[in-house]
């Protein structure tokens, strides 16, 4: 690559945002109340000497990245601790290039090492050790600082970038296969679509949320300031059309009897696709094939308007089982055990049949288990972790540019609108959801499109920061 078109990083900081969630949120068997976001800088000498800056964050969702009996606070401060370790392999990571290339190669050589060193001290201490999954999520706000730098110092947007002349290295070489691979001659370009100006939204259907109330609200009772708190609250208000239900996998009459009450309130309600998340609950393809068959045969206007099931089976056994009678059924998306794109080719043999893209699994690997999951004829959703302020911005971006079954999830607006009030100052339709959609439009520029909305707040001190004044 000529070193016009390479960058190397030259100081990062590194700042937690810990924000309320306006309701309970039910996650597997855990239930929320906040969360706390990791925002990361990186200075970047890019071409001509000139420096650029990048920005990116991501949730630290613990409950998400490391299923445990471990108390959530230590998960989280574990969390903090590593992505602090990491602000300080960042600074000390001295290579030239794009972004893809730079991302590629901090997951290859630094990322396990720091992880496997972490874990050593965890086990004499006598500690749980942390999962990948989560040294991924600590590594996700750096990953997408580097894209977003890189495209400043291009001066375009980073999603541009992903191929000749910027990017010099084929997909083969990323996956490290021979000249003769179906990937030689092949970008990450050439597998995304050109982004349209809005997305459909998936809501959420928390396994706590109330789906109804005696007085069906009409959308035109509800003031500015306030929310729904029903289902069919929030799909009156905002229009939904698609809904993510999250089911617990523990008890199969009663996700049928919750599965069944959505799919009628979506018949009456107009409401056209569902998806179904377990979040590694289910430990039995069987499990999920006789539900999916008594909601065939129950209620078969929402068997219908089913979509997709992930991630029913934990992340550590989904790898180990033959799932090839459920993935012929419905698209059967990896979402905890889609780690890498090492993982989603070996997905696909076991017969997973699409994956869950989310930007807190880095950007890099991100974008090359889309290409693989699309050489191989798999489904594509892109899902957030209730990506709130800065954080929501490259999950829209991502999802505008990657060819799927439709629209992102996109459950901040439910959880925590409060959390993006200054960010939505700047992107005002992307974090409102109109006739169930949001706009992207606003998204524009260089790099990850963030625009002032990386200066809409006003920021805590860095807990990390190096080179970066």
């Amino acid at each position: 690559m000529p070193r016009a078109l390479g960058i190397r990083v030259e100081g990062l900081s590194l700042r937690f945002l810990p924000y309320p969630f306006r309701e309970v949120l039910r996650f597997g068997r855990e239930s929320l109340e906040g969360c706390e976001c990791a925002r990361a800088r990186v200075l970047v000498e890019g071409a001509d000497g000139e420096l650029a800056e990048g920005w990116g964050e991501v949730p630290l969702g613990a409950t998400w990245a490391w299923p445990s009996g471990l108390d959530v606070a230590d998960r989280l401060d574990a969390l903090r601790g590593f992505c602090v370790n990491l602000a300080e392999a960042w600074s000390s990571f001295d290579l030239a290039g794009h972004a893809l290339v730079i991302g590629h190669a901090f997951l290859r050589d630094v990322l396990p090492a720091r992880w496997a060193a972490l874990n050593a001290e965890r086990r004499r201490l006598g500690a749980e050790e942390m999962p990948w999954l989560a040294a991924l999520l600590c590594a996700a706000p750096f990953d997408l600082a580097i894209h977003d730098a890189y495209g400043k110092a291009m001066g375009r947007p980073s999603f541009s970038t992903y191929g000749p002349p910027y990017l010099d290295h084929d997909l083969a070489w990323f996956y490290g296969e021979a000249p003769s691979s179906s990937f030689a001659g092949r970008y990450p370009r050439d597998f995304l679509v050109a982004p349209p100006d809005e997305l459909e939204v998936w809501h959420l259907v928390g396994g706590a949320d109330d789906l109804d109330s005696p007085e069906s609200p009409d959308p035109s009772s509800f003031p500015a300031n306030s929310y729904p708190t029903t289902l069919r609250g929030w799909i009156r208000r905002d229009g939904i059309s698609a809904l993510k239900v999250k089911l617990r996998g523990l008890d199969s009459a009663r996700d049928a009897e919750r599965l069944a009450a959505v799919g009628r309130m979506c018949l009456e309600e107009g409401v056209r696709r569902i998806g179904i998340d377990f979040n590694g609950t289910v430990g039995d393809p069987l499990y999920v094939l006789e539900l999916l068959e008594k909601v065939r045969k129950d209620e078969p206007e929402c068997a219908r308007r089913l979509v997709y099931v992930e991630q029913p089976f934990s992340a550590s056994g989904a790898l180990g089982l033959d799932v090839r009678a459920l993935g012929s059924r419905l698209p059967l998306l990896m979402d905890e055990s889609a780690v890498g794109w090492e993982s989603v080719a070996r997905g696909q043999t076991l017969g997973w049949t699409g994956v869950a893209l989310k930007t807190c699994k880095t950007l890099t690997g991100a974008l090359l288990s889309l290409c693989r999951a699309r050489e191989a004829g798999m489904a594509i959703m892109v899902q957030d972790l209730t990506n709130p302020m800065l954080a929501l911005v490259p999950h829209a971006l991502l999802g505008a540019h990657a060819p799927s079954l439709g629209g992102i999830e996109a459950n901040a607006a439910q959880y925590c609108p409060e959390a993006s009030l200054p960010e939505a100052g700047v992107h005002p339709g992307l974090f409102g959801r109109r006739s169930g959609r949001l706009s992207v439009a606003s998204i524009r520029g260089d790099g990850l499109g963030y625009g002032e909305a990386i200066r809409a707040r006003a920021l805590p001190k860095p807990v990390f920061e190096e080179g970066a004044a």
